[in-house]
C-alpha cells in the first residue's frame, strides 16, 4: 500500500513539474510575442525575460528560436504567435517548426532587440549549449558564459556541472559560474569568496578584468579580489617575460637560418657577400613556384609542398651561388671593397630579374594546415608556424655541423679555413672548395627562404630585410663558427624583442647595433673566433 502511494505521489509530482515547465515555456513565448514591434524599455525587458526563461526551459526548440531572434528573423502576429522567417521568405511556427503557409509579411511584426538583449541572447545560447553531446561545444559554451558573466545562466551552469565528466570542460564551467556569481547581487558572501578564489586560480587577463571591477569597494570580497589582482599581475608578468623569450627565440631562429650560410661563406672565403639576401629571396620564390606547380599538376600532394620545396630551394639557390662564385667572386679574392661593391650590384641585378619574371607585387605562399593555428601553454601562446621554423632552424644547423664534421667536403672546408696555403700544398683544390662553399652557403640561404615565405611577404625585396641582421649575427658570434652563429642569433633575437616594447622597433635595432659595436671593440673576432686566413697574415 505504501509503495502504491509513493508511486502515485511521484506521478503527481512529475506531472506538476511538467505543467510548471510547460507554463514556463508558455510564459517565455508570451513575453517574446507581446513585445513584438516595441522599442520601449519595457518591451526590451520583456524580450530579455523571455530569452532567460527559454534558456532554462529545456525546450528543444529554444536554441532555434533564440538564434532566429539574434539574426532578426523572429516575428509575431496580433494573436501573440511567433514565427521564424526562412531563407525563401516563407514562415514556420516557432514553437513547432511546422510550415505556416497562411502567414504573410503584413500580419507580422519583428521582435526587436537592443544591446542588453544581445548580451542575453549570447548568454542564453551559451547556456543551451552547455548540455551539447560533444565536449568541444560544451567547452565553447562555457567560455561564452564566462565572457557574458550573466547571472541568468547560473541555473543552467549548476545543472551542467552536476552532469559534466570532462575535467577541462568542468573546470571552465566552474570558472564561468564564478564569473556569474560575482555579478549576481543576490549571491552570498561565502559564494563570492569562493568565486574570487576560482578566478584567481585561473590567473589570466580575463579573470583579472572581472576581479578588478570590485576595486574601490569595501568588505572581505573586495579585499580578496584586490589580493587576487596583485597575484594575477605577478603571474601575468612572468608569462609576459616567457612570451617575449619565445618571440625572441622565434626571431633568433629566423636570423639563424638567414645567417648560417653566410657564416660558412664568410668564414671560409672571407667574402663580404651583399647578395646573400637575394639567395634567401630566390628560395622563397622557388617555394612559390613549387606550390603553384603542385596545385596544378599534383593537387593531392599540395599539403606537403613545403617539404618538397626545401630540397628544390637548396639546389636552385646553391646552383646560383656556384655560378656566381665561378663567374664573379673568384676574380675578386683579396679585394674586399671591390667584392662588396660587386655583390651589391649583383643583388640589384637579381632583384630586377625576379621583378621581370614574377612582377613587383607580393606573391602568396600558402601555409599548410599542419602549420596553421596555435596552442596555449598556460599564459603562453605558441603558434605552430613559428614552432616549426624554430625546429627547422636547429635541424638545418645540426645538419650543417654534421656535414662539416663527418664529410670529405667538410674536412676540406675546415682545412682551407684553418690554413689555406697548407691545404693547397696537401693537394686540396682550394678554388673548387671555394665554389662548393659558396654554393653550400647559398643553398642554406635558399632553405631559409622557404621558412621565411611562411612569415614574411615574398617579394623581390625579401632578402634586404635580413642581410644587415645576418652580418650582425655572424660578427657577434664569431666568423665561420656555427655554434657562435647560433648563440649570436638567439641572443640578438631575444634582446630585440625585449627592447622593442621599451624603445620601439627602429630605436631598438639602433640600440642593439650600438651594443654590438661596443662588444666588437673589445672582442673583434666575436664570441667564438676561429683561426682563418684573415688571421694568418
Amino acid at each position: 500500500m505504501h509503495r502504491i502511494v509513493a508511486v502515485l505521489a511521484l506521478i503527481i509530482l512529475m506531472q506538476g513539474m511538467s505543467v510548471c515547465r510547460a507554463d514556463g515555456i508558455d510564459d517565455a513565448y508570451e513575453e517574446l510575442a507581446a513585445s513584438a514591434g516595441s522599442i520601449s524599455a519595457a518591451g526590451f525587458n520583456s524580450v530579455r525575460q523571455g530569452i532567460e526563461q527559454l534558456a532554462v526551459s529545456g525546450d528543444p526548440r529554444a536554441a532555434v528560436v533564440i538564434g532566429a531572434l539574434q539574426d532578426g528573423l523572429l516575428f509575431a502576429n496580433d494573436d501573440h504567435a511567433l514565427f521564424i522567417q526562412q531563407a525563401d521568405g516563407s514562415y514556420v511556427d516557432a514553437r513547432t517548426g511546422k510550415p505556416a503557409p497562411d502567414v504573410t509579411d503584413d500580419d507580422l511584426k519583428a521582435v526587436r532587440i537592443n544591446n542588453a538583449v544581445r548580451s542575453a541572447i549570447e548568454a542564453a545560447l551559451g547556456s543551451l549549449q552547455l548540455f551539447a553531446p560533444d565536449a568541444p561545444t560544451r567547452l565553447k559554451a562555457a567560455s561564452a558564459v564566462f565572457t557574458s558573466h550573466d547571472p541568468a545562466a547560473l541555473p543552467a551552469l549548476t545543472r551542467a556541472l552536476a552532469k559534466e565528466t570532462n575535467p577541462e570542460v568542468k573546470q571552465r564551467m566552474e570558472q564561468a559560474k564564478a564569473a556569474a556569481i560575482l555579478y549576481d547581487p543576490g549571491a552570498s558572501q561565502p559564494d563570492r569568496l569562493v568565486a574570487v578564489a576560482t578566478l584567481r586560480a585561473r590567473g589570466d587577463q580575463d579573470a583579472r578584468s572581472l576581479l578588478s571591477t570590485l576595486a574601490g569597494q569595501t568588505g572581505p570580497v573586495a579585499d580578496a579580489a584586490a589580493t587576487a589582482v596583485v597575484a594575477i599581475d605577478r603571474v601575468l608578468q612572468i608569462w609576459s617575460v616567457a612570451q617575449s623569450v619565445y618571440y625572441g627565440v622565434s626571431l633568433g631562429s629566423v636570423l639563424l637560418l638567414a645567417a648560417a650560410g653566410l657564416a660558412i661563406t664568410f668564414g671560409v672565403m672571407g667574402v663580404i657577400n651583399m647578395a646573400h639576401g637575394e639567395m634567401v629571396m630566390i628560395g622563397a620564390y622557388v617555394t612559390f613556384v613549387v606550390q603553384q606547380l603542385m596545385h596544378i599538376y599534383v593537387p593531392s600532394l599540395y599539403q606537403i609542398s613545403l617539404l618538397i620545396a626545401v630540397p628544390m630551394a637548396f639546389l636552385v639557390s646553391g646552383a646560383v651561388g656556384v655560378a656566381v662564385e665561378r663567374s664573379l667572386i673568384r676574380w675578386l679574392y683579396g679585394r674586399p671593397l671591390e667584392t662588396l661593391l660587386a655583390t651589391w650590384g649583383l643583388s640589384l641585378v637579381l632583384q630586377q630579374v625576379v621583378r621581370s619574371l614574377f612582377g613587383a607585387n607580393n606573391r602568396d605562399v600558402d601555409t599548410p594546415g599542419w602549420m596553421s593555428g596555435a596552442t596555449q601553454l598556460g599564459g603562453l601562446t605558441l603558434t605552430w608556424n613559428r614552432m616549426y621554423i624554430i625546429l627547422f632552424a636547429f635541424l638545418v644547423v645540426a645538419a650543417l655541423m654534421a656535414a662539416l664534421r663527418y664529410t670529405s667536403l667538410g674536412l676540406r672546408m675546415r682545412a682551407v679555413t684553418q690554413n689555406r696555403r697548407m691545404a693547397a700544398a696537401m693537394g686540396i683544390k682550394t678554388p673548387w672548395i671555394d665554389a662548393m662553399t659558396f654554393g653550400l652557403g647559398s643553398g642554406v640561404a635558399g632553405i631559409a627562404g622557404v621558412a621565411l615565405s611562411q612569415i614574411d611577404n615574398v617579394s623581390p625585396n625579401l632578402g634586404q630585410g635580413y642581410i644587415i641582421d645576418s652580418f650582425m649575427v655572424v660578427v657577434f658570434g664569431g666568423v665561420g663558427n656555427l655554434w657562435g652563429t647560433t648563440l649570436g642569433a638567439l641572443t640578438l633575437g631575444i634582446v630585440n624583442k625585449f627592447l622593442e616594447p621599451i624603445a620601439g622597433a627602429v630605436l631598438g635595432k639602433i640600440v642593439v647595433l650600438i651594443l654590438l659595436i661596443l662588444f666588437v671593440q673589445r672582442n673583434p673576432r666575436g664570441m667564438f673566433p676561429l683561426k682563418g686566413r684573415a688571421v694568418e697574415s
